[in-house]
């Protein structure tokens, strides 16, 4: 599968993202500069991060836990991607509330928390696994969660001492976390939700 790009021939700003329509239920992230469809996410996907969602509010106010919003991350251009779920600061979320888009914008605090859940193919395992895990360490997010249904695991990027160190959760592992404090769900329980 090739990601596709969308037709605008000039490289476009996060404001010109903003304002795009192409007149389809498509959706995009910008990736320095140029439109790239999103996959659709499939019925499991989507599961696991609603999942997570409300397991995550068992833990964190309601309020800070984010669901598709778009986040500005560094690249050579304009670069916004839409994660799964996010973790946000009381600081952002005094943003959002002032703000007339849901977008976690460079000029605000990084989230505490992303969560990616993987769709199928190898271009989509690149494009959580290096891209996006490169583009949120230099927004220096404190945690990347890379959900893989397919391979069966979560790897937990943490911040330390200015890059990400990687642990891979497997099986009946309790996933442990700096951010949700208490959270011990195990792989398996997370990964049951989008069978």
């Amino acid at each position: 599968m090739t990601l596709a790009i969308a037709s605008p021939s000039k490289l476009m700003t996060i404001e010109e993202y903003f304002s795009y329509d192409d007149g389809t239920d498509d959706r995009y992230e910008l990736v320095n500069g140029e439109l790239v469809k999103v996959p659709t996410k499939s019925f499991g996907n989507i599961s696991i991060a609603k999942f997570l969602l409300f397991e995550f509010a068992k833990y964190i106010p309601f309020a800070l836990i984010l669901y598709n919003t778009e986040i500005a991350v560094s690249g050579k251009r304009s670069t916004c991607r839409i994660p799964d779920l996010m973790i946000i600061t009381e600081d952002s979320a005094a943003y959002l509330q002032a703000s007339s888009r849901n977008f976690v914008s460079m000029i605000m605090p990084a989230p505490v928390l992303v969560v990616e859940v993987v769709s199928p193919g190898q271009e989509n395992r690149d494009r959580d696994y290096r891209y996006k895990r490169t583009e949120y360490a230099a927004r220096g997010i404190n945690e990347y969660w890379i959900i893989d249904p397919e391979m069966r695991q979560i790897t937990i990027c943490l911040w330390v001492d200015g890059q990400y160190e990687d642990k891979i959760y497997t099986g009946d592992m309790p996933i442990l976390s700096t951010v949700v404090d208490g959270f011990a769900l195990t792989v398996e329980q997370v990964l049951a939700f989008g069978q």
